[in-house]
């Protein structure tokens, strides 16, 4: 693997072979200096602010305080800068009154509806701008989700990076549109939650956090392809993760940030660490780091001391670091901040409610922190934030929702006069309103940074019952009584119900993976009693998990109906209810695979935890699979999946006809023009988004009700291309309009250079193989029915 400067001079190289002789990893200095491309009159605005600036308030900038956001970087008023508030996380102000709780990432995901993803992020933007945060800490890019028990899976999009692009790139535009900052992260090759940090052990060794070990080939086509897409979108910032990368932590590692991202992709943004991400000082900084998290100043500031503050006078003073470096820091960090308008007088202040629900206390009204900040003041204290995003989140949450079987048509339901609910995932929530893991409630969202406070919750249980108030409704929602009492428990339900609901659910958090694929709380046995019952021939399970479950219960044959539910936020009652009862017909499709059998998936999670080793580089996950990550994996080793990537059901029929591929470009070359030493603009070489074919399809409701469904374009790279290559990668999807029966609609993909490109290792530069491409369109990537072929050179 080889490093090519795309800035003649700039860059100095050298190769640090790592373990088990797998992987190269190449050193960029310098870090290049921002430009403001794009972004050209903010950029001014913010050279001429940091020229201003004495060292101690450039310390300030790039250096996180102690305040009332998860993130502080205090205001200035000798220059009028009003200073930074950043807030958690991708699916919610964590921390806040009156704010909504949206479906995660996940649940965006499987909608596969462009529009829909882009509204979230607008609703967002909204909420987090009417509470004062400057910052939203999301959305989420990595984890991609590699590994299927990655614990915050749920908070990214998909394992697929086209469609976890796409989707990563339009809710960064709707959040920005609303001139609030996106921050992306984690980047990158974060995929694990198991010694993300690192540790001391019983022996007092220092054991360093897990290292990603990436090939060049595989970084570029999985990990890299939806940051990419963010920065394309001109995103603001990015967060650099806690795992080491390549043997060298990613908030340190200045092949990824320098090189890859800065110059590669042409990022004009900051990256920031995550909360105690950072190692070290002047590598951190000259390896790309723009801003510390949480940060604290040192010697002076309430708390303890950090890598950087005012350890940087130190650095400058032994020329360690430039202090153009620290310059082009604060330039980065403080063009967004005019880019978006953030200094102007209608910008909101941050509500007070932050501070008190982060245990921070008023004195006079006023919040006792060190630094100042933009406050509003006790009377304006609790705004509600939420508008109408109720109605979004039940409308996503009932377009992420994936029907998976439905015998003989049991669903949807209709009118049924007796209804039994089971299991503990059904009834309101017993924990409170910020406790996503409790034993009893419904799991509208997963656990850690990336959950959410909730001002109301709508159980699936209320909901069924206000949908159906003449319906007799009788539940038992006590797991453990359904499977140590099971007869005498499961016949207090009388007289027999027309229909049995199961509601099951799977935790995941922030902090630890996933130990195990099955739905939590017993769920097998709760499935195995309800359906032994007389009572319950026609039984639906509902699961809502953080991401693939196996299902050993599937083909029971009193299991009539399995809906997917995911993680949909607060309505997340009425979004199930609206699909089981027919006022929205299921368009959800799996942005995942789910198997047979846990072990028909590859890349687990590397674990040493308990041996007894002190080599401080113990912890290697060497990415031997490459490419071959979900459906890619199920493909090329010919495993049969129970319900295949891009799956969904519908209570329609749908027929796709007349597949149409046209070439766009004449003279094609194998490699994009080059730029010879330019940086590129955001997002890389702007050749690589050039179209060079079209493919349409006719996509026609044959059944007869309206609904709407999602064609998925899928390629089967030439046979000449290098390297191990997948089968067949997704490359476009859209979702149609509601469609009436009988109605059709002409769905258009576009294939953009990138798409139809590899990663050359050797050129190091995207390259157009020779040979036919296999064009195939169906709605899901076991099910494509219409294929045909293109040829580029």
């Amino acid at each position: 693997m080889r490093w090519t400067s795309l800035a003649a001079g700039a860059c100095v190289f050298s190769a640090v072979q790592l373990v088990q002789s797998q992987y190269v990893e190449e050193t960029v200095y310098p870090s290049p200096n921002a430009t403001g491309t794009g972004w050209e009159d903010a950029f001014a605005k913010a050279s001429a602010l940091t020229a201003q600036l004495n060292l101690t308030e450039k310390i300030f900038v790039v250096t996180g305080v102690q305040g009332p956001c998860v993130g502080n970087i205090p205001a200035i008023p000798r220059v009028g800068f009003k200073g930074l508030c950043l807030q958690d996380g991708p699916l919610a102000i964590r921390q806040a009154s009156y704010a909504s709780v949206f479906p995660a990432g996940l649940s965006a995901a499987a909608t596969w509806d462009r529009e829909l993803i882009y509204q979230r992020g607008v609703a967002l933007g909204q909420e987090f701008r009417g509470k004062g945060a400057n910052v939203i800490l999301g959305p989420v890019a990595g984890p991609l989700g590699r590994s299927v028990e990655g614990g915050r899976n749920w908070e990214g999009f998909s394992p697929d990076p086209y469609l976890t692009g796409i989707a990563f790139s339009k809710t960064i535009e709707g959040i920005q549109s609303q001139n609030v900052q996106a921050c992306g992260k984690h980047y990158i090759g974060y995929e694990q939650e198991t010694q993300r940090n690192p540790t001391v052990n019983a022996d007092g060794v220092t054991i360093e956090a897990v290292s990603s070990n990436i090939d060049d080939r595989t970084m570029h086509e999985l990990y890299l392809w939806p940051f990419a897409d963010g920065v394309k979108s001109g995103l603001a910032s990015i967060m650099c993760s806690y795992n080491r990368l390549n043997e060298t932590y990613a908030c340190q590692n200045s092949k990824t940030q320098n090189g890859l991202l800065k110059t590669e992709l042409g990022f004009q943004g900051y990256v920031m660490s995550d909360w105690g991400g950072t190692h070290s000082g002047v590598d951190a900084i000259m390896s790309g780091e723009d801003m510390n998290m949480p940060g604290n100043l040192g010697p002076g500031d309430s708390t303890v001391s950090s890598y950087w503050g005012y350890n940087i006078t130190t650095f400058l003073n032994n020329g360690s670091v430039s202090e153009s470096r620290i310059d082009d820091m604060a330039r980065r960090i403080l063009t967004p901040y005019f880019y978006f308008h953030q200094d102007n007088d209608s910008w909101p202040t941050i509500d007070l409610d932050t501070v008190l629900l982060n245990g921070g206390i008023l004195r006079n009204n006023v919040p006792a922190y060190q630094h100042p900040f933009n406050f509003g003041n006790v009377s304006d204290m609790n705004r509600d934030v939420r508008a109408n995003h109720g109605d979004l989140i039940r409308q996503i949450g009932s377009a992420s929702t994936v029907l998976l079987k439905n015998v003989n048509n049991t669903l949807p339901l209709r009118s049924p006069k007796r209804i039994a609910v089971f299991g503990n995932a059904a009834p309101d929530s017993s924990g409170g309103p910020y406790d996503p893991e409790n034993e009893n409630g419904p799991q509208a969202v997963g656990g850690g940074s990336g959950t959410g406070r909730f001002t109301y919750l709508i159980s699936p249980l209320e909901a069924i019952k206000q949908r159906n108030p003449s319906a007799l409704v009788e539940y038992i929602t006590d797991n453990t009584l359904l499977t140590t009492q099971q007869s005498s428990t499961i016949s207090t339900i009388y007289p027999q119900p027309d229909v049995c609901l199961v509601f099951l659910k799977s935790f995941a958090t922030e902090g630890a993976d996933r130990t195990s694929l099955l739905c939590d709380y017993n769920s097998t046995e709760v499935v195995n009693t309800v359906t032994s019952s007389r009572l319950c021939p026609n039984t639906i399970v509902i699961t809502n998990s953080p991401g693939p479950n196996v299902l050993p219960w599937a083909d029971n044959e009193n299991v009539t109906g399995i809906i997917a539910g995911h993680y949909p936020g607060e309505q997340i009652g009425n979004s199930i209810a609206d699909v089981l009862f027919g006022d929205v017909n299921p368009s959800g499709k799996l942005p995942y695979t789910i198997a047979y059998q846990a072990s028909d998936y590859n890349a687990p999670i590397v674990n040493f935890t308990g041996v007894n080793n002190n080599d401080p580089n113990l912890w290697q996950s060497n990415f031997t699979e490459g490419l071959l990550i979900d459906y890619r994996h199920f493909d090329y080793s010919n495993i049969t999946p129970r319900y295949e990537f891009g799956f969904g059901l519908s209570y329609t029929t749908f027929s796709l006809s007349n597949l149409q591929i046209s070439s766009n470009a004449s003279n094609v070359t194998a490699y994009p023009p080059s730029l010879g030493s330019q940086i590129p603009p955001p997002g890389g070489n702007p050749a690589l988004y050039d179209i060079l074919a079209t493919v349409t399809v006719d996509v026609k409701n044959t059944g007869r009700v309206a609904g709407a469904t999602v064609p998925q374009l899928y390629l089967g790279f030439p046979p000449d291309t290098p390297g191990t290559t997948p089968p067949k990668v997704l490359r476009g999807f859209d979702k149609t309009s509601v469609l009436a029966a009988g109605q059709q609609e002409t769905i258009r993909f576009n294939l953009r250079r990138k798409d139809v490109s590899f990663w050359d290792v050797v050129r190091q530069e995207w390259a157009i193989p020779s040979g036919s491409f296999n064009v195939l369109v169906g709605q899901s990537s076991r099910e494509l029915p219409l294929s045909g072929e293109v040829t580029f050179l």
